[in-house]
């Protein structure tokens, strides 16, 4: 096995746990290795630091999975991580449906593992994670006997890798639309074609936080997706419903959802651009007693952090505008790269700009099964936020 060595006077953020090394931040080598191999990495001094995969075509040089030099990496070890991540699951009380893998914060760094009930949906990331998709799929298949197994390496991220992007049946074919239960509504779920692995999970737990704010509101959802914060407020006694999103994809199921669960007459989609509609809707006069924004991802890169900054701001300033007085604005970005910090303080320029008051009642982040490691910034990605607009 390769040996890799860290810089001198690098490496004190990977000797207090983060999993991932640059490759400006290696010095010396012994052995060679190939692109995915499984390597040891020490300290300048030779202190033995950990084990992880190596891939020199990614700024990412090397990932690690163990800090125990005398673990195996092999297909029990991912067998055992897979099963340790679903007694944690179990513990806090995820378990029909829920993210099983999240990748660093799971101490199996590029995997992804969302649980749909007896279906399961797979994204290997990175080279390394990639070579052990055959162990992955088999550990799940022992520990969970599921109904199908599809991986969605559908994601750009791959290419960085050196990998092509791909998807499809890692198990005997199966109809790829299902239905979950979420907070005792059903939604349909586009395993084949949904964005990213096919639901987001992560907003589970804020769906329930909107339930007394919508008790007989009127309510707009605008980047609704499948209709899913949509559905929780008719659920939650919403006099009215509009949802809004610029995929007619996305509105069509959002329909679905909406007659699955009875809401037809509450819950309404429409296919628009919802930067263009709120502000002509603004100039017009409308007024919510709830707003919700859920964008997508503004940026992945760091050099348009700032452009990400000013959609989120201008969003929000709109939104903040089509808020009745004493009514509720409800918040989210899922922008890795925008910190807390810097969102609530986005929130706040948006509020000075639309001559707003506001009253925090809710800030929270992704549910509990998507779990945050303090030493690993990466792994709290998701700002929730509910406020009173005065």
């Amino acid at each position: 096995m390769a040996k890799f060595f860290l810089r001198k006077k690098i490496g004190e953020r990977i000797i207090n746990g983060h999993p991932w090394i640059f490759g400006n931040e290696l010095g010396d080598q012994d052995g060679s290795a190939e692109p995915g191999d499984i390597v040891d990495v020490f300290s300048y001094n030779g202190s033995f630091v950990g084990k992880g995969y190596y891939n020199p075509a990614s700024q990412i040089r090397i990932r690690l999975l163990s800090r125990d030099k005398e673990e195996n990496i092999n297909a029990d070890f991912f067998y055992n991580r897979i099963a340790a991540a679903w007694e944690y699951r179990k513990q806090i009380g995820y378990v029909e449906n829920c993210r099983l893998i999240f990748g660093e914060a799971d101490q199996v760094p590029a995997l992804i593992i969302d649980k749909f009930n007896d279906y399961f949906v797979i994204q290997t990331l990175a080279l390394g994670i990639d070579k052990w998709k055959d162990a992955i799929v088999a550990a799940l298949q022992k520990i969970f006997n599921p109904k199908g197994i599809y991986e969605r390496n559908d994601v750009p991220v791959r290419e960085l890798e050196g990998m092509a992007q791909q998807k499809g049946f890692l198990s005997a074919p199966f109809d790829t639309s299902i239905i979950i239960n979420e907070n005792g509504l059903k939604f349909y779920v586009d395993i084949e074609n949904g964005q990213k692995t096919g639901y987001f999970l992560d907003q589970q737990d804020n769906r329930r936080a909107i339930q007394h704010i919508v008790k007989d509101a009127e309510v707009l959802e605008t980047f609704c997706y499948t209709g899913t914060f949509a559905l929780h407020a008719a659920h939650y006694g919403a006099r009215s419903v509009l949802g809004l999103d610029i995929s007619e994809a996305a509105t069509n199921t959002a329909k679905r959802n909406a007659e699955l669960n009875g809401y037809s007459d509450i819950c309404k989609f429409e296919t628009v651009n919802a930067f263009d509609v709120l502000k002509q809707w603004v100039k017009d006069g409308r007024r919510y007693d709830v707003v919700m924004l859920d964008p997508p991802a503004f940026t992945k890169s760091r050099e348009n952090i700032q452009k990400a900054v000013t959609g989120y701001k201008e969003i929000n300033l709109r939104g903040m505008k089509l808020t009745k007085p004493g009514g509720f604005l409800v918040t989210a970005s899922c922008t890795n790269l925008v910190t807390p910090e810097l969102f609530l303080q986005t929130i706040d320029m948006a509020a000075k700009d639309a001559r707003r008051k506001l009253r925090q009642v809710t800030w929270q982040t992704q549910a509990s099964d998507h779990p945050i490691l303090w030493h690993i910034p990466s792994t709290q990605y998701l700002k929730f936020l509910i406020v009173q607009v005065q």
